[in-house]
């Protein structure tokens, strides 16, 4: 007896794991890393507001979590001056991604994306048949002029573009984001990814019309909140696109605990805002160790900073492979020249004293 066949597109795809977890790693080398400081979650914590609201919830458990997200949509819409009807809430960035894809891909429709760039969303676009194009970084930085070229030239119905940038950290200024919308071809969507927005000052941020046809921004918990653990996500974008959501979306997709936390989150500003500086002090530390080995700390607009080994891929890679045997989780860009760096994100004292003294370590083994 066999199982029934699988779609074609899904037989011709290899089973693949975007990221491969610190946990995965964990079980390989029998331990727990001593400092987790790869995945660019928050290790100063979510706000203690939110903590006393999952426990507060935790009772109530055993209830489905709101299906319409009322009570957090209201939150941020209010936080973002938008309606109500311009907010999707879903499983994290991640979880909207898939939906947004699902959406306009369907078989051989392009999608364009920076090589390198966060590897969720290619994953998605080649789940649906999407015809992905990827655009080479240029000086670290995604090129939005050559991004907008390549939209033309493919009849992309997505664009995908990260600012601040993950894996690199770097950032454009709300001129650059303008001139790239308006120049989009007609009938293209501008995915404009803002996962670490929070550690930009609003002044710094583009400002849109929210009604704009060809724009949808994407927000998240799971850096600067400190609720990575909870996934949750959102996008304010048009109401006829955020409507739309509410025909492929999984309703029940956001646990009760999640809508919960981040609303209570969403309160705290003196958190985010200690949050914020101790990301700041945390980053300044890394690259100064950065600069004490003779490697680049490159400037950075995140909870991250990728840090140049000043030799090649393979180089950081042994550079790497260094730091985890020895407890410190990292990362490193997967896609050259950027795989020349790694990526530490940022960590408490303790985590940065051990890179501190295991970094230059790695450098010595990576020579040999």
């Amino acid at each position: 007896m066999t199982h029934p066949p699988f779609t074609t597109l899904i037989d011709s795809l290899p089973s693949t794991v975007p990221f491969v977890g610190p946990e995965t790693q964990e079980r390989q080398l029998e331990r727990q890393f001593l400092a987790r400081i790869g995945a660019n979650e928050s290790v100063f914590g979510p706000s203690p507001l939110a903590c006393d609201a999952i426990r507060l919830e935790a009772d109530a458990i055993w209830q489905y979590g709101d299906p319409e997200n009322f009570d957090l949509k209201t939150a941020l819409a209010q936080k973002h001056n938008v309606n109500f009807s311009n907010i999707v809430i879903g499983e994290g960035i991640d979880g909207l991604l898939g939906y947004l894809v699902r959406l306009f891909v369907t078989k051989d429709v392009s999608v364009v994306t920076t090589d390198g760039a966060y590897p969720t969303f290619n994953y998605h676009v080649i789940g649906f048949g999407g015809n992905l194009v990827k655009v080479p970084f240029l000086d670290d930085h995604e090129d939005p002029l050559a991004i907008v070229k390549m939209a033309h030239e493919t009849q992309a119905r997505l664009v995908y573009f990260s600012n601040p940038n993950n894996p690199m950290g770097t950032f454009h200024g709300p001129e650059i984001i303008q001139k790239m919308l308006e120049e989009l071809p007609e009938g293209c969507l501008l995915c404009l990814d803002e996962a670490y927005a929070d550690f930009v000052e609003e002044s710094e941020l583009p400002v849109f019309d929210v009604n704009h046809p060809q724009l949808i921004r994407f927000r998240t918990f799971s850096k600067a909140y400190g609720l990575a653990g909870v996934r949750v996500g959102y996008a304010i974008t048009n109401a006829p696109l955020a409507t739309a959501f509410n025909k492929v979306r999984n309703h029940f997709g956001m646990n009760r605990l999640g809508q919960v936390a981040a609303l209570a989150a969403l309160s705290d500003t003196v958190h985010l805002e200690n949050v914020k500086a101790q990301v700041k002090h945390s980053l300044a530390r890394i690259a100064d160790i950065a600069v004490a080995n003779h490697c680049i700390a490159i400037a950075s607009r995140t909870n991250f900073i990728a840090i140049d080994c000043m030799k090649d891929g393979a180089f950081a890679q042994r550079v790497l492979a260094t730091l985890i045997s020895k407890g410190v989780f990292v990362r490193m860009p997967a896609v050259a020249p950027q795989n020349r760096c790694i990526r530490i994100s940022a960590g408490t004292k303790q985590h940065l004293d051990l890179f501190e003294t295991i970094f230059p370590e790695a450098l010595r083994a990576a020579e040999q």
